[in-house]
């Protein structure tokens, strides 16, 4: 279980978080959404610990992932908001490098790389050289890379930016698949798609969570409508 507990952080006088807390059990696909400049990519670099918080805690299994930030990282898959991949590289080549560099033993990442090119529609472009690939498809490879290892904590940020009509209507089966095993957090603006299968969606504003809206039972056009209006600020959202 991850848990964000009274996140804060500022840079320099303008406040980004303050009191940021939720909880992402296995299971769960939690999707932050808020404006731009609310904090969502801060708050994903602060739980994959890449930002530190001026105050508060993250905890994976009740325990601060700051007393042993190295030990909490192999359990987490992370794709950042920009994507930053090896040009020169196969997308092939590029995820078996990334498993080995993860520590992954070698007679699992042939296996790893299957699934997780399979459920990301890799298979037909594994060959190819990142520089030629789309947006798109880079997308792909750094999500492929964020899932291969089947981590315990996936962070998402603006997940579904660049990606082509068909991955989007595939990402509730992969991000159902890993589910199974994993806590789900995810960002973006898409509400309308986020909606058909998020589990949760926490709204950012001001500096913090204003609402926490399940989606169980939820009609997806009427979930995204109410998180439309709680990201509005109205009343009864």
């Amino acid at each position: 279980m991850l848990e964000a507990r009274d996140i804060a952080f500022a840079y320099g006088d303008v406040s980004i978080l303050r009191g940021v807390s939720f909880v992402a059990s296995p299971g769960e696909i939690v999707s932050v959404v808020g404006a731009n400049g609310a904090g969502k990519t801060t708050l994903m670099r602060i739980l994959s610990t890449l930002t530190t918080s001026d105050s508060g805690s993250v905890l994976l299994d009740g325990k601060d992932i700051a007393a042993k930030p190295l030990v909490y990282r192999r359990h987490v898959g992370y794709l950042p908001e920009r994507i930053a991949l090896y040009e020169d590289m196969s997308a092939r080549d590029y995820l078996v490098y990334r498993a080995k560099l993860k520590g992954e033993p070698s007679k699992r990442i042939r296996r790893r790389l299957s699934e997780a090119s399979d459920m990301c529609g890799l298979s037909p472009i594994l060959g190819r050289r990142i520089c030629g690939l789309s947006a798109g498809q880079k997308k792909r490879v750094a999500l492929a890379d964020a899932i291969m290892l089947r981590p315990r904590i996936l962070l998402l940020d603006d997940l579904l930016s660049g990606l082509d009509v068909d991955m989007r209507k595939s990402m509730g089966e992969i991000l159902s698949a890993m589910a199974a095993f994993a806590s789900v957090v995810a960002t973006g603006h898409e509400i309308s798609d986020m909606a058909k299968w998020t589990t949760r969606f926490l709204v950012l504003r001001g500096g913090t969570i204003s609402a926490a809206i399940p989606a169980a039972g939820a009609d997806a056009s009427a979930l995204a409508a109410r998180v439309e209006s709680a990201l509005s600020g109205e009343a009864g959202a």
